[in-house]
This record gives structure tokens, sequence and C-alpha cells, in this order.
């Protein structure tokens, strides 16, 4: 009995802490519309900032949380709402999540720079561990009975500001009807804004209460998913009821510790199961509960996409080999692995731009279903040992096929979800999938059969060979790899132009007039699952492959965020915004880091400012995701609408031809470094729209008055410029133009 109390007070005090955070997404989401991904690195950077106070500067206990969680916590979600959140009206689902993401991302990123991970930093409990109260033979820590008093007090005072004041009113009001509340004399974004301080503000407390209870060394990702464990509890209220949401909490908390307490020790997978708990009870929670009901209408948005006619895509294909393979001329062995790697990245990406782009469909963890083709190819797909093993062809189609199975069984639990719901559940899978499966390293016997999941924690994948075709080869490596993106895009765009695709359209924009017309949702939603799972499943085993070895952090949920944030930026509805997305998430911060890391050992008096350069680069790459709101489409439509300027202009086209042949020869024959090159490329890119704007601004040669209607046609503003120059008054100016065409002829 003494055991079971013991663990029964110890998840109310997890489930305290849940609440506590899951309550300040209720608030933000209720009052914005808008679900802050970024919740649980707000608690991580709070917490990072309590501890620099409390442990790195020697300030007492009391006045970090004052300034951290009185100062800090609210100026940072009252600015994140003035700066960003603000300005996402109008956007579309997948554009607001992934501007929080990368919010997240960037705040990760930060804490990594400032407080470098190898570094250990312990948080103690308030008063001491200690510090402890006995209850009828049960022992209770001070600071656990703090985390229960704060939890009843949060809870307390949410219920009486959202039903007993008008404050609490006019939020709720902010998100339903904003311009009715301005009729009312109420600023929605005053509200909202105050909202966002007040969730940032529970985050951070929570974070700061959290950490000393799970023990062990700050780490910025493990403590913002400790946070994001919350978001089981806030769905458990359907992100509108703070009691509902308590209760959720509350059964999250004591299902964790009860795991630890009563299953049994030989089970080896206890403690994973533990730490999956909460993606699993949030996963159960989407399914079970009941959802909104369909649009009836498509929601007008900002997001524009021109998707390519299947001809246009295998131009593209086709310039897009023939650049890589001039590239890899200029690259040594070590640059064009690295390239092979970001390439098959863009695979993976390649089936956000189907499931997303083209279906409206949200998938948050792409990586997942690349480590479940990769875990079949290394367990049924490689022959041979040592050096002389091989992924065969067999191997690498089992392990598609496979993956594009789970993709369904997925998505079958998940058919009645969209929009947020969907996201939540697929970063639910990823989550789980990280915790539960590529952990699993121990080895187990069923039917006689033992094996290992992930034997030693590493999958070591060899290149695949199909007969003279050897791709231990980089080179070879890397033109496969970039001739299989060009098939699949081409692909993608030949059936984005037929009837399949037109109905995936449509699903997109509004799924009930889609069914009423006769369409099968769940046929359209099923089909698109699993043929997305099975192009992320080869990108993975040949992600696998180009790297060697992987382990499971290389398909963590935050490894898939990025790549989902890098897509939305480059355009999640274009084949091209997932080559940008793939080659940034999967070398992009490498080449960054790397570059300015050899700049520091090249230049020793420049180290500290070269490493910071490098560092400012990559959580400015993972901030780029917040300037979506802005620009929705991404940058490759933002890319396209500026080269439209350029059409018909032969000569400027030519010109800026010859100069990238010019300084490619250069680079070829070792007079100009790659790194200049790169540099003057992209520079000559950049200037081409600029020029063909100045080009579409220039004056134009009038034509003479004499040649009117012979050399030019008549327009309206031909007709005014001939009204003027006889000096026609404007009372006259109907008659005047019919008397301006015969004194023109």
């Amino acid at each position: 009995m003494t055991t079971f109390l013991t663990f029964t007070i110890l998840g109310l005090v997890l489930g305290a802490v849940y609440a506590i955070a899951a309550s300040g997404l209720v608030l933000t989401y209720t009052t914005s519309g808008i679900f802050n991904f970024a919740h649980g690195a707000q608690a991580m950077l709070g917490t990072f900032l309590y501890w620099q106070f409390t442990y790195g500067w020697g300030w007492p206990a009391w006045l970090s949380l004052i300034v951290v969680v009185g100062v800090a916590g609210p100026a940072m979600g009252a600015l994140l709402h003035t700066l960003i959140m603000k300005g996402l009206r109008e956007t579309a689902d997948v554009t607001k999540i992934v501007v929080t993401v990368a919010i997240l991302l960037g705040m990760v990123y930060l804490s990594q720079w400032i407080w470098h991970p190898e570094d250990a930093r312990i948080m103690e409990m308030f008063f001491g561990a200690g510090a402890k109260i006995e209850f009828g033979g049960v022992v209770v820590r001070v600071h656990e009975l703090i985390c229960l008093v704060v939890a009843v007090a949060v809870a307390i005072g949410l219920r009486l500001l959202f039903t007993r004041t008008r404050v609490g009113v006019v939020m709720r009001g902010a998100v339903d009807d904003p311009d009715l509340l301005r009729l009312n004399g109420h600023d929605p974004d005053r509200i909202a804004m105050l909202s966002w301080a007040t969730g940032s503000t529970l985050a951070v407390l929570a974070g700061i209460l959290v950490t000393p209870i799970g023990g062990g060394a700050l780490e910025a990702n493990q403590l913002t998913l400790l946070v994001i464990d919350a978001f089981a509890a806030a769905m458990f209220g359907r992100l509108r009821s703070i009691p509902r949401t308590f209760a959720g909490a509350m059964v999250l908390g004591m299902a964790a510790t009860y795991v630890m307490a009563f299953f049994p020790t030989e089970w080896t997978w206890t403690g994973n199961l533990r730490v999956s708990l909460p993606m699993i009870i949030l996963f159960v929670v989407l399914i079970v509960l009941p959802q909104d009901r369909l649009r009836v209408a498509a929601v007008r948005t900002r997001e524009r996409y021109r998707p390519p006619t299947p001809r246009s895509a295998a131009v593209w294909g086709v310039a897009l080999v023939a650049a890589v393979f001039l590239l890899a001329l200029l690259m040594d062995e070590g640059s064009i692995t690295t390239f092979a790697l970001g390439m098959t990245f863009a695979i993976i990406a390649l089936s956000l731009t189907l499931l997303t782009g083209y279906a409206g469909e949200i998938n948050l963890a792409p990586l997942s279903f690349g480590a479940v083709g990769t875990i079949i190819a290394f367990h049924f797909g490689v022959t041979g040992s040592g050096l002389a093993s091989r992924l065969t062809l067999w191997g690498v189609l089992l392990a598609v096929l496979v993956t594009a199975v789970v993709g369904g069984l997925v998505a079958l639990p998940a058919l009645r979800l969209r929009g947020l719901y969907l996201a939540l559940a697929t970063m639910a899978f990823g989550v789980f999938l990280s915790n539960m499966v590529l952990r699993d390293t121990v080895e187990h016997t069923v039917f006689g059969v033992t094996f290992s999941i992930f034997p030693n924690g590493t999958l070591i994948v060899p290149p695949l060979r199909v007969g003279p075709l050897d791709l231990r080869d980089p080179r070879t490596f890397l033109m496969t790899a970039t001739v299989l993106f060009a098939l699949i895009a081409v692909g993608l765009a030949a059936l984005r132009a037929g009837g399949y695709g037109r109905r995936l359209a449509a699903m997109k924009d509004s799924p009930a007039a889609t069914a009423m017309l006769g369409q099968n949702l769940v046929k359209l939603k099923f089909g698109v699952f699993m043929l997305s799972a099975a192009i992320a499943g080869l990108g993975g085993v040949l992600m696998a492959s180009a790297s060697g070895s992987v382990a499971g952090d290389n398909f963590s949920i935050m490894a898939s965020l990025a790549l989902v944030m890098l897509t939305v930026v480059g355009g999640i509805g274009y084949i091209s915004g997932a080559l940008f997305g793939g080659l940034m998430a999967g070398v992009g911060f490498t080449i960054m880091v790397a570059t300015f890391n050899d700049l520091a050992v090249a230049h020793p008096s420049m180290e500290t400012t070269y490493k910071t350069i490098g560092q400012l680069l990559v959580v400015a790459t993972a901030l780029i995701g917040m300037g979506v709101g802005e620009n929705p489409s991404g940058n490759v439509h933002k890319i396209v609408e500026g080269y439209r300027t350029l059409r018909g202009a032969k000569g400027l086209l030519g010109g800026a031809a010859a100069v990238e042949a010019v300084l490619y020869v250069l680079a070829l024959t070792g007079v100009v470094g790659n790194w200049w090159f790169a540099v003057l490329t992209v520079c000559l890119a950049m200037a081409l729209p600029v020029a063909g704007r100045m080009r579409a601004e220039a004056p134009v040669r009038a034509t003479p008055l004499e040649l009117a209607g012979v050399d030019e046609p008549y327009t309206d503003e031909l007709r005014e410029r001939l009204d003027r120059e006889l000096g026609l008054p404007l009372r006259e100016r109907t008659a005047g133009k019919e008397a301006s065409v015969h004194a023109a002829a």
C-alpha cells in the first residue's frame, strides 16, 4: 500500500507540472487559434535562464524566479505574438504549424550555442532534496508539494479568469470574432498578446518545476520534449476546457509512474514504454475524442502554388541532373558524399510535397518512415559481410513496400483527422518510434527466432549494387540519387496533372465538397499516405546507405521537424521546395558550421569571430521559418516571381549564362576556388531579378504621333496621349478620342 501511495503522489506531482504547461497551451490557442509547438522550447529556454542566474551567477533563487517567471517569461510570449503570431492570419494550418516549429528549432539551437551540451548542468529542488514531509508513512519532498500547490492555484485562477472576469470573456472572443470585438471597443491584438505572455509564463514555470523532479543534467532536446508531453493533456481538454485539461494531466502523470512501479522488471522495454506513454495517450486521445465537422467551403488563404506540367518538370529534371554532374567535377570525394546525403534528404522531402503540398495532409515525422525503411533494409536487404557487404535491390523494394504498409497502418486510425490534429498524431507517431523502437537495442526471442531491432544502437547499411551499378563510388551514388529525385519529381508532376491529382487538390480545398461530389475521402487519404510513406522509406534507405551507419538520433523528431520546416520555407507545393528543404536539412547546417570552423582554424586570431558567425547562421537558418507568415507560398514562389521579369530578356540571360560558364571554367581549372565560385554564382543569381526589374521599369520610347495605330495598336493610354498632345479639354474626351482617330489616320 505504501508503494501505491508513493507512486500515486509522484504521479500527481508529475501530472501537476503537465497541467501547468498544458494550461498555457490552452490559453494561447483559445485566444489566438494558433497551437504553439514552441511551448516546450520556451520552457527549456526559461529553465536555462533560471539555471544561469541561480547557479551560473549565484543569484538567490527567489530573485531568479522573479526575473525569469515574472519578466523573461511574459516578455518572451509578448514578443512572439507582436513580431510573429499576429501576422499569421489567413494562412493555412501548415504555415501556422511551421512558424511555431521554426521558433522551437531556433530556441533549441540558440540554447545549445549559449550553453554547450557537453557541459553538465544540474538543478536542485527548492529547499533541497532533504526537505521532506511524511504523511502516513509516505515521504513527500517540499518541492513536490510546491508543484501541487502551484498547479491547483493555476487551475483555480484560470477557471475564474475565463468564467468570472470580463478579461476572460474578451480573451475567448479574440479568436471567435475579432471584428465584433473591435466594434465593442476592445483590441484583439492586445488581448492575444496578454494571453501569449501568460502562456509563456506558465511554460517557463513548468520547466523550472519539472527539471529537478526528472533529475539528470539539463539538455535542450530532452527538456523540450519533456514539456511537449503535456500536449496529450491539452488535447484531452480539446484545447478548450481547463478542468478537463487538468484531469488529463493527472491521468498522464499517474500512468507514467504506475508503469515504472508495477510492470515486471524482466520486461526490458518498460523504460521505453514509460517515456513513450504520453505520445501513445496523445495518439489515442486524438483518435477517440470527437472531431470538428468537415469544412463546408474552402478557407481563403494567402498560399498560391503553380504546380509544373510533366513536360516542364522533365526539362528541369534533366537540367538538375546536368548541373549536379558538372558540380561533381569540382568537388572532392568528401564533398560529393555530403552532397549525395543532401539529395537523399530531398527525396524524403518529396513525400511532403505529395502529402502536404498536393493533398493538404500534414506529416511532422517524415524521417520516422525513413527509419522504418532503413530497419527493414538492414535486416532483410543486406548480403555479404565486412567490406564485401552490399545492399540488394530486392531489399530496397521490400523496405519501400513495408514502409508503405506502415504508412497505411498509421493512416487508418488517423483518417478522420486533419490539420492540427493530424499534425499532432504524426508527431506522436514519430516520438513513439524514436523512444520505443529506435531505442530497442536488446535481443528478443519470438517463435524461436532471436533478433534485435536496433542492435548496439547503430545500423550499418552498405551501398547498393545492382549488376554493374555499384554505389560504393561516391560520384555514382550522387548521380543515382539525383536521377531518382528527378524521376520521382516528374512522376509527382504527372500525378498532380492527372485526375488523381485533381481529386487530391479538391480534397485539400474542401473535403466536404469533395465528398458531396462522390469522392471517397478515406480511399484518397489512405492512398496518398501509403505513397508518401513509400517515398520517405526509399529516401531513408538511401540516406542510411550514404552515411554508412545511422543511429536513432538520425531519425529524431527534431530532425523531422527541421526537414518539414525547411521544405515549407522552400515551398511545400513545389518540387523545387523539396530540393531546397532536403539540401538545407541534409547538408546546409553541416556545411555552414564546417566552413566557419575551417576558417577559425586557418585564422587563429579570428577564431571566436568565425565560430560565432557559424553559430549565428545556424540559428538564423532555423528562424527563417518565421518568415513563412509573410511569404506563405515559400521562397521558391518568390524567386520564380522575381525571374518572371526576365521573360524576353534574351540578351541579359545570354550574358549571365556566359559569365557563369566562364566562372565554371575558372573553377574547373583551379584559377578560382570552389568557395568563390559558389559565392559569385549566388551573387549572379540574386542580381538577375534586380536587373530584370530595372529593365521592366526603364522608360519606353514613345511612338511618334503620326505612326499611332501603325507601329503601336490603339490603347486607352495612347488615346489619352493623343488627347493631351492635341490639347483637347477633359470634358470633351469622349468626342475627342473619336476625332483623334481620324486625325491620326
